[in-house]
């Protein structure tokens, strides 16, 4: 296993109705990753609403989901903000908690300078002893990190892997040709291409649901069997829509779960799947991704519970 494992999943926050986490949903959640196939479990990262959680959830995230996970899955704690320092506090308390490894996005809302994303990173791995994925979101952040960049924060120790969700295949095959770094797909419709040029791994936002598929995904492309690597893509692809798949909002059938999800998401990364949950924190709105392209599968493992539409 690497540090981070390569059927990662952005694990979903299960919350309680009045907004609290879930621990009956985390671990019911847990068990229904692990069961799946899933080996490395990302907890507040985007999908796990990383940005509404006060400092004393993430940490107890954490704690929570590597106490119930042991030694079954790597679990890599999301630690990024826009402030180096509130990141390194985070990183700490991700290690104390009992993280695996740490999930680094690129600075948003400001759009710091190259120099300044290179030194906030290597800031915060300098932090703990735990080893760093680097997440380049351009979409979300307003900055991409360019290669030169990546090549560059490659050369420290702890630096050791990119979730990409950029999305520029090229790019990321030169920085693999140059650097060390595990690339790990972060955009579900771009599995199979990432994988069959050498990416490591991937981090699922639809794993949520259907991790067994991207299992079988990594495990064709390793094989050199393309031909069942395209029809895995293409299940994964019919579970959930690719990256606007949603994958919370309900009954997972492995413990109760919340219903409510913070503002100002609305129902958002996980209603279709009908994972538990909740509605998303407010102001995120509800995607319009039909629910039908994932329950009807869910409702076959005993996890489509009633959570709202």
């Amino acid at each position: 296993m690497t540090p981070f494992g390569s059927n990662l999943v952005a694990m979903v926050t299960p919350m309680e109705p009045g907004g609290a986490l879930s621990e009956p949903g985390l671990t019911g959640l847990v068990d229904h990753l692990l069961n799946t196939g899933c080996d490395g479990i990302v907890v507040g990262g985007t999908t796990g609403e990383s940005p509404t959680l006060t400092d004393t959830e993430a940490a107890r995230l954490v704690h929570t989901v590597a106490n119930h996970a042991g030694d079954r899955a790597r679990v890599i704690a999301g630690v990024g903000t826009y402030d180096t320092t509130a990141c390194i506090r985070r990183a700490k308390e991700a290690e104390a908690a009992g993280a695996d490894a740490l999930l680094l996005v690129c600075p948003y809302y400001s759009k710091p300078t190259q120099a300044g994303i290179v030194a906030h990173c290597q800031a915060v791995a300098d932090a703990t002893d735990l080893p760093v994925m680097l997440y380049d979101v351009p979409a979300r952040t307003g900055t991409a990190m360019e290669a030169a960049t990546l090549i560059e924060l490659a050369s420290h120790p702890r630096i050791r892997a990119v979730k990409d969700a950029k999305g520029d295949l090229f790019e990321a095959m030169t920085v693999m040709a140059h650097t060390p770094l595990a690339y790990y797909c972060g955009i579900d419709e771009l599995n199979l291409p990432y994988l069959a040029a050498g990416a490591t791994g991937l981090v699922s936002v639809v794993g949520n649901a259907v991790a067994d598929r991207n299992a079988a995904l990594i495990a064709a492309v390793r094989g050199g069997d393309l031909d069942t690597a395209r029809i895995a893509q293409r299940r994964v692809a019919s579970a959930g829509g690719g990256r606007h798949a949603h994958v919370a909002g309900g009954d997972h059938g492995q413990g109760r779960a919340g219903r409510t999800r913070r503002h100002p998401a609305r129902d958002g990364a996980a209603s279709a799947a009908r994972i538990a949950a909740g509605a998303p924190a407010a102001p995120s709105r509800r995607l319009d991704v039909p629910r039908r392209r994932v329950a009807p599968r869910l409702i076959g493992r005993g996890m489509s519970g009633k959570g709202r539409s």
